[in-house]
Formats: C-alpha cells, sequence, structure tokens
C-alpha cells in the first residue's frame, strides 16, 4: 500500500503546486526585490569604499591572482573568467567593460587597474577584446585593499556558496571621492565626480579636529571637483559650495584654450598662437569630462559645414599623448572670444555636470549626503575598521602570548619534558598536569621538532613576550580611547596626503574653479553671413531660396499642377513669418531654406503645418513691425512681429478662431498709415481710425466691420491723407487711388456702405 502512496505522489501533476494570487501584488512584491537588488547591488556605490559590487569583485579577484604592481601583467580575459564564474554571474562584456573603465586614466582621476594593450582612447575608440589585453592593480588599489588580512571587514558568501568575497575594501584610500562614480538604478541615480585626493584628507582633518565646522570652511579647503581630463569648472565657487551643501545640483565644465608654444603668458593662458601676418589660431589643450574628443571634433567640423560658425575656416586634430585641437579663423579681425563663446554655445566645449551625492551608508541604506555628512560617515567607517584591526590583533597577541609562556616552561623543565615525550604513553596529559599547561600549550611543544630545541632560548622567549605584552597595552589603550582612535586616523591620513600631494604627477589639481567672465553677445544671426536671397513659396508650399534679388514678376517654374502664391525679397539672415489660415504663425530661417536649381523643398519637411491649412502671408521680420490680423468673422487686431517668432517647428498660436473661421489677413502696417479700410464679402467697404484697433500678443480681436450676410473678404490700412489705393489688374498692373474717402469713415464695426466706381470685383485690395 505504501509503495502504491509513493508512486501516486510522484505521478502528481506539478500545476497542482500553482498558487492563486492576485496579480498586482505578486508583481509589486517581485519587481520591488528587483529594484532593490539594482539599487543595492548594481548601481549605487558603497559610501565606505565607493565601489560597486563589479568592480569590488574585479579587484578582489586580480588580488587573488596576485596581480600586484610588482608581478606580471595577466591576460584579462583570464581576470574576467575568474569574475564571472566565481563572484559575478553576469555577461563578460558588462564585466570587461567594468574593468576597462578602472585602467582609463582620463575616465578615472586615480586609475585602480594598469592596463598594457589597447584600453581604448579619448577619441571615443572601444577597446581591444580581452584576449589581447593584460592588466595588473595599481597602487592605489593595494591602498583602497590594506588591511584584507587582518579582519578589518566581513567576508561573505559568494553566490554559489563556494567561496567568500569581501564586503567592502578596508583600505584608506578615499575612492568614493577620489574617483567619483555614475549609477541609474530603480527610482533614483547617482553622480559623483572625482576630487583631489590632497584636498579630501585636508577636509577630512578638519572634520576629526572640529566635528562643529561649518560647511562653507569645508570648501576652502576641499574646493570641488579635479575632473580627470582637467577643464575648467565655470561656477562661482558659492554655487559650487551650495551643491555640495545639499548633495544636489549642477555645474557648468569647460574645455581649456592653452598654446604652450605662445609667446606671452597671457597668449598661453588664452590659447592663442601668433602666426606671420597678424594670423593666429585657437588652441584646444583639455576638453570637458566624458567628452570623446573625435565626437568634438565632428561637431565642430560640422558646424563649420552647417555655416554656424562662418567665423571659424579650419579644425585640425594634432594630438599625441596630450590633446592639441587647431581651430584656424576665417580672418584676423575674428574675435577670440567670440569664437570661443560660440564653440561653447555650439558644442560640447561646454557639457553640464549633475551633481547627485546618492550612496549607500553602512546599513546599505540608500542617502543623498552632504559633503560634511558623507566626510562623518566615512570617519566613522575608517575607525571602525580601525578598531576591528586593534581587536583582531589583539586576538593574534594573546593566542602568541598563550604559546610563548608554555615554550618559556618547556625550556625551562626541558629535560623532563623530553623524558615524558620519551616514556610515557600519553604525554600531552602528564604534561598539563604537571606543568599546568592549557591544550594548545602542550600541543604545541609535542608538535615542535628536535632543531627547534636550538631556538628555545630564554632570552629570546622572554623579550618576544615583553613586545607583545608592550603591543598589547597600546592596543588595549588605542581601543579604550576615542581621541587616540582620531590622533592615529589622523597620522594615517597625513601619511597618504604626502604619497598624493599635490607636488606629486598623481596629485596635482586638474581642473581649475573659476566663475565665467561675462559672455560676449553671441547670437546665432551674428554666425550667418548677409547675403540677398529671393524667396519663392508656391500654392502647393514648394519652398527655396534663389540668391541674390531677382525681378518678383520673372517667370519661376513650378512643379506639374502648381504655380506662384509669394515672391519676396530678403537677407540670409531674415527670419520669415509664414501665417496660415489656421491663426498659426510659423518660423523659418532664410538660410535655411533649399537652393533654387530645382522645385525646392515642401515647406512642411521643415515645419509642422497642419495638411488642412492653407499658407495665407509671408512676411520678412522687422524688429518692432506692425502687422493687422483679420479673421473672415470681420474680428481683428494688431500686433508687432516679435510677438509671433516661434522658437519650435510647432509654429504659435496666435489668432483664436472658433468653428470654421479662418485668418485671411495678414498685412505689415506701414510707417504713417493711420486708418484701416475692410470690405466684405458683401461688397460693402468701411474706413476707421487706427487708433480703433488694438494692440494684441493673442486673442479674438475686436469687431472691425458688421455683416448681416457673408464675412470679411479684404483688409489694409492706409494714410487718409494720401488716400485709398488697390490694383486694378491686368498684366499692367495699374493702380487706382481714391483721395474723397471721409464719406466711408465711420466707427469701427460699422456696416459700410459700397466702394468707389472701379473697386475690384473680387473685392480685393491688391
Amino acid at each position: 500500500m505504501a509503495a502504491n502512496e509513493t508512486t501516486l505522489d510522484s505521478d502528481k501533476d506539478p500545476f497542482d503546486a500553482i498558487v492563486d494570487a492576485p496579480f498586482d501584488s505578486a508583481l509589486s512584491e517581485r519587481y520591488l526585490v528587483y529594484a532593490l537588488s539594482t539599487i543595492t547591488a548594481r548601481s549605487l556605490p558603497d559610501l565606505r569604499d565607493g565601489l560597486k559590487p563589479v568592480h569590488r569583485r574585479l579587484l578582489w579577484a586580480m588580488r587573488q591572482l596576485k596581480l600586484d604592481p610588482s608581478s606580471a601583467f595577466k591576460k584579462s580575459a583570464r581576470v574576467v573568467g575568474d569574475v564571472i564564474g566565481k563572484y559575478h554571474p553576469h555577461g563578460d562584456a558588462s564585466v570587461y567593460d567594468a574593468m576597462v573603465r578602472l585602467a582609463q586614466d582620463f575616465a578615472l582621476r586615480y586609475p585602480l587597474v594598469e592596463g598594457q594593450g589597447n584600453f581604448g582612447n579619448i577619441d571615443g575608440d572601444n577597446a581591444a577584446a580581452y584576449r589581447y589585453t593584460e592588466a595588473r592593480l595599481t597602487k592605489t588599489a593595494l591602498r583602497l585593499m590594506e588591511g584584507l588580512d587582518e579582519g578589518t571587514v566581513e567576508f561573505i558568501p559568494t553566490y554559489n556558496g563556494e567561496e567568500q568575497e569581501p564586503e567592502i575594501f578596508p583600505g584608506l584610500f578615499p575612492n568614493l571621492l577620489a574617483n567619483g562614480a555614475s549609477g541609474i538604478a530603480v527610482g533614483m541615480a547617482t553622480n559623483i565626480p572625482s576630487h583631489n585626493v590632497a584636498e579630501i584628507v585636508d577636509a577630512t582633518l578638519e572634520v576629526i579636529d572640529n566635528p562643529h565646522v561649518e560647511h562653507a570652511r569645508l570648501m576652502e579647503l576641499f574646493k570641488g571637483p579635479d575632473f580627470a581630463t582637467g577643464g575648467i569648472v565655470a561656477e562661482s565657487a558659492e554655487l559650487v559650495a551650495a551643491a555640495y551643501e545639499t548633495g544636489r545640483g549642477s555645474f557648468r565644465v569647460r574645455g581649456r584654450f592653452h598654446a604652450a608654444e605662445a609667446a606671452s603668458a597671457e597668449d598661453r593662458e588664452a590659447g592663442i598662437e601668433r602666426m606671420g601676418g597678424g594670423q593666429w589660431q585657437l588652441v584646444i589643450s583639455e576638453i570637458p569630462y566624458q567628452v570623446a574628443k573625435g565626437k568634438l571634433i565632428e561637431q565642430i567640423a560640422q558646424a563649420i559645414a552647417d555655416r554656424k560658425l562662418p567665423i571659424l575656416e579650419d579644425v585640425r586634430d594634432e594630438s599625441d599623448e596630450k590633446i592639441r585641437i587647431v581651430l584656424v579663423p576665417r580672418s584676423r579681425n575674428v574675435d577670440p572670444e567670440l569664437l570661443k563663446e560660440s564653440l561653447y554655445k555650439l558644442t560640447d566645449m561646454e557639457t553640464r555636470f549633475g551633481l547627485n551625492l546618492n550612496v549607500l551608508d553602512a546599513s546599505r541604506t540608500p542617502m543623498v549626503m552632504g559633503l560634511k555628512e558623507l566626510l562623518n560617515n566615512w570617519i566613522a567607517s575608517q575607525i571602525d575598521i580601525l578598531q576591528r584591526r586593534s581587536q583582531h590583533r589583539l586576538d593574534q597577541i594573546a593566542r602568541r602570548l598563550e604559546l610563548v609562556e608554555g615554550y618559556i616552561i618547556a625550556f625551562l623543565n626541558l629535560d623532563r619534558v623530553i623524558e615524558i615525550i620519551r616514556y610515557e604513553d600519553e604525554p600531552k596529559a602528564v604534561m598539563m598536569e604537571e606543568f599546568s599547561l592549557t591544550d594548545r600549550q602542550a600541543e604545541a611543544i609535542l608538535n615542535m621538532r628536535l632543531r627547534s630545541l636550538r631556538k628555545l632560548e630564554e632570552m629570546q622567549l622572554r623579550q618576544e613576550k615583553d613586545d607583545l605584552l608592550k603591543e598589547q597595552d597600546e592596543l588595549e589603550k588605542l581601543l579604550g580611547s576615542p581621541a587616540r582612535q582620531r590622533t592615529r586616523l589622523k597620522r594615517d591620513l597625513n601619511a597618504l596626503r604626502k604619497e598624493y600631494g599635490e607636488d606629486t604627477a598623481l596629485g596635482a589639481r586638474r581642473t581649475s574653479i573659476r566663475e565665467a567672465a561675462p559672455a560676449v553677445e553671441f547670437s546665432m544671426d551674428a554666425m550667418i553671413e548677409k547675403e540677398p536671397v529671393t524667396v519663392i513659396l508656391s500654392q502647393k508650399g514648394w519652398i527655396r531660396g534663389a540668391k541674390g534679388h531677382l525681378p518678383l514678376d520673372q517667370d519661376f517654374k513650378y512643379k506639374e499642377g502648381d504655380g506662384p502664391a509669394f515672391v519676396i525679397h530678403a537677407q540670409t539672415t531674415d527670419k520669415l513669418l509664414l501665417a496660415t489660415d489656421k491663426g498659426r504663425f510659423f518660423t523659418i530661417g532664410a538660410d535655411k531654406l533649399p537652393g533654387a536649381r530645382g522645385f525646392g523643398e515642401p515647406v512642411r519637411n521643415t515645419l509642422d503645418i497642419d495638411a488642412s491649412a492653407h499658407i495665407v502671408a509671408l512676411i520678412v521680420h522687422k524688429p518692432k513691425q506692425r502687422l493687422l490680423l483679420v479673421a473672415d468673422t470681420g474680428k481683428g487686431f494688431g500686433t508687432t512681429t516679435d510677438e509671433l517668432l516661434a522658437e519650435t517647428r510647432k509654429g504659435r498660436q496666435v489668432v483664436n478662431l472658433k468653428g470654421d473661421a479662418k485668418m485671411v489677413v495678414a498685412r505689415t502696417i506701414e510707417e504713417g498709415h493711420d486708418h484701416v479700410a475692410c470690405v466684405g464679402d458683401n461688397r460693402k467697404l468701411v474706413v476707421f481710425n487706427l487708433e480703433e484697433l488694438p494692440e494684441l500678443a493673442r486673442g479674438q480681436g475686436v469687431t472691425l466691420q458688421r455683416y448681416r450676410d457673408g464675412g470679411l473678404s479684404d483688409a489694409t490700412t492706409f494714410t487718409l491723407a494720401e488716400g485709398l489705393s488697390w490694383t486694378m489688374g491686368g498684366k499692367e498692373g495699374r493702380t487706382r487711388t481714391e483721395g474723397e474717402m471721409w464719406q466711408w469713415k465711420v466707427a469701427r464695426g460699422g456696416a459700410g456702405r459700397m466702394p468707389p466706381q472701379g473697386f475690384p470685383r473680387d473685392n480685393k485690395f491688391t
């Protein structure tokens, strides 16, 4: 019966084990586990050693392979294989990428891996495959791992439980601030720049000496970011200090112009190299952090090709080990500061670095900390490591003292000990009873080789005992006194500072922090060469720009089924305003128009004009130029072209229309015009003072003419003293002017009366 039951149990359907659970709670629980894993085990660095798990495991695996700075290099593939096989079960590509970054001196301020082979470059090229490159640890990495064998940190099982790895690295090197970190987790991120070790140590010593130190005093010592690629933080010291006080902020990072070969100190600092005949060139010697040199040069070259930088003629890359990008101006009269300012605005010669001091504290909790809080937490972790190291050493001393005391007893009774070993069946028990030895002492004596007996000299044993007791006393005093612990930490920090001082090649500050000078007045319009252009817009919305001012009545070619709509003269520096019957205005630069060799391009490729909208006006923008805007409902208002410029391709809604209403008039109001004339579909004309027209930036406007049936056909402005003019039509394009317009003049909103004899039958002024 039991056998049958066993058979039945093994034949159970696995789907019987399915547990019903609400989908939302099951999903949220699993997503929370994933989110916490991303935050604590992938993206955010630990405050104590500044490392993420992948970097810590890489360095630990290299230490296990004995890849210290004095040993030979080993293939990167060996390191990556050990890491993903023993400690970090992720993709080899991601692990190798993390290792490459640790070796790049343009990515890390203080590299932790020394690479041999192609580990990428500042141009943006990738590293060679890991089967080609070799690596070993740097002295800085060893500094970070100092004390791993001294009981300073906990060791935790690896993912499969076969080995152990350190929870953190205990070294005194302040890696979090020294090398920085960046990462994106779930719902949070971190972005910490690198800093100068000497300044970090100075600020830390100040916090140890004065726990209540003001943030302003800390920033006098700490200063701010020190990027691996140098450059300039173009912000005031006050703004940088404010960011570090809260742990959040941002600052501009600029490349550096510096000409080492320049004759004068002023030119060297400005990056100007003087050539013969008054010519000069500009030299870029440092670029912003995380900007690829190749990409920056491409941006500059593209700006020249797109004529966004007409004051710049050429860009050359003359870099070797050091960056040297040469910029050749179009003429010697170009203002160097204007050229620099244009590069800052148009390229990555200026970037913005967002500071976010989001880290995992000692309890593995993510927190955004200010500088002082960060240093306090790091000091607390180093004090804890110091206490652990001291306690570990005390335990070692206690064990050694126990053995030394046993050896002394054995030396004083050596003949008797030998006799017991020779003649007793259980020598261990006899010795323990006769000489009051502990189990460890007796075991150690029995395990001594005969040749070791010569080492049992009383004076040496007693000297070792005295030395151990003295060290034990000092360690106990250290553990019992927080003041002594702080003093020891200060002593160790001062020793570290000497190794990374400002006078060393690795420790010298690279990034300058200075507020940017007032910007040279910079406008994209100033970057455009001024040339005459004839703008041609067809009925179906095809636009082009012909060089020069061609006759406006010239016969231009159009696509079959298309015809002329607008032909106007402009300059390449002008902005063109396109108005649609939907009341929306669009802006396009005259320098952006396609050439006139073909039929041009549909304007809708550049602007988001509704397919059902019809273009009713094409106007050249002039500052403070007044416009008359009127809908077919007879409502309208005045505005200025400055209010109509649109920054985006979606344009700007200016005239608010209801139902099927359309804007039919967008016409300039010339200087000296003092009256408005409106004509309706009913062929009635009304004239009123321009002063009665309201000035609005946006809206429906007011009623200009009242109708019983139909709507407004056209509207214009004119000077009453000169009379109202209209075109007669025909090939000659004759114009007629009616001087006596007083009989049509009424208050705004009137119905009007029939126009003068000879007024066009289409009810249009032009």
